[in-house]
């Protein structure tokens, strides 16, 4: 093993916007940039810790470059705002500096409320279609006792899969399983999860 960097508060994510740069997600609601020397840049690329409930399973929570990041400068973020919800949102690097986000520049896509304090997933991931995939825990508590997960009008307990090039905020793929099926979530990709904390694509095939 080899470390790499020093002074992180509970990192717990890392992405790459497609250049040499390593963005590390510190749960409290900052976003730190390891440069190809293996400095860490002293000033956070995203500071949103005053927007950020922090602590146990909750915090700034996942992060994704959208795939025209370097002619868009878009990039995605998944967080438990100060009332205890799951908030995705939209951020725009600066303008000026490529080494710094415009923390005014949210755009709030998706509020979902969390009725506990655990379970709240938070991975989210661009797939090889271009949509946006999200990870969603089932609210917390023991055993899932509202039964969200396998409740398909909820949005907890699933994973999403929604358009966010197209609509606003977002629209829905065609092709998501359930978009014809009345009294069922459209966003939902697939149902029944505890809590997907992490999940990824294979490099090869494409499957989650």
């Amino acid at each position: 093993l080899e470390q790499l960097a020093w002074g992180l508060t509970v990192p717990e994510s890392i992405a790459n916007a497609g250049d040499e740069r390593l963005c590390v997600v510190e749960q409290a609601g900052k976003i730190r940039i390891l440069d190809n020397a293996g400095n860490l840049q002293a000033t956070p690329f995203l500071d949103i810790a005053s927007r950020v409930s922090y602590g146990g399973e909750k915090g700034l929570l996942g992060l994704a470059f959208h795939p025209d990041y370097s002619s868009n400068g878009f990039f995605y973020v998944n967080y438990t705002d100060v009332s205890g919800d799951t908030r995705i949102s939209r951020f725009s690097v600066s303008e000026q500096d490529p080494q710094a986000a415009n923390a005014e520049s949210e755009s709030v896509i998706l509020t979902i409320d969390q009725p506990y304090s655990n379970h709240n997933g938070g991975d989210l991931k661009f797939g090889a279609d271009g949509y946006l995939y999200i990870g969603m825990g089932d609210g917390g508590a023991s055993g899932d006792p509202q039964n969200h997960a396998q409740d398909r009008t909820s949005l907890l307990g699933k994973m999403l899969r929604i358009d966010i090039d197209n609509g606003t905020p977002y629209s829905i793929p065609l092709d998501n399983p359930y978009i014809k099926d009345d009294g069922v979530a459209d966003e939902i990709w697939a149902s029944g999860l505890r809590n997907p904390w992490r999940f990824s694509f294979d490099r090869q095939t494409n499957d989650m």
